[in-house]
């Protein structure tokens, strides 16, 4: 089951019934995330496998996950944004545990993101996952 926040987004994009908006809704969740402070776009917290800049940086307290993120693309930075509503203040054990697949499969990206924009995600949700299991 996805955290509270994701659940809200699902609901959320049930009552947008185009594409477009649903697009629109998610590039403006991107715009309202903190902006990744330019001392963490390094090297390490890049990541390979995205068509965009993609930096996410974790951060582990108490045995919980929480992470910031950025992109240079606008539809990107909004996938993060949905990435941290659905991983963000998850204890370790349990980001591993998240389908991510199988949750954002509820919003219906599979079938609207280019294969390139999936790949990413892909490789986004494989850096959110091997920085838990790391830190656990």
């Amino acid at each position: 089951m996805a955290q509270a926040a994701f659940e809200e987004v699902v609901e959320d994009f049930e009552f947008l019934d185009d594409w477009e908006d649903r697009y629109r809704m998610v590039i403006e969740m991107g715009k309202a995330m903190e902006p990744l402070p330019d001392a963490l776009k390094v090297p390490a917290t890049k990541v390979e496998g995205c068509a965009s800049q993609v930096w996410l940086h974790p951060q582990i307290d108490g045995g919980v996950y929480h992470f910031q993120g950025e992109s240079d693309a606008m539809i990107v930075r909004g996938l993060i944004a949905l990435l941290h509503r659905l991983y963000d203040g998850l204890p370790l054990d349990e980001v591993t545990a998240v389908d991510a697949r199988a949750e954002l499969g509820r919003l219906g990206l599979h079938d609207h993101l280019s294969a390139q924009r999936s790949n990413g995600l892909r490789a986004m949700i494989e850096r959110i996952r091997e920085q838990a299991a790391a830190a656990a």
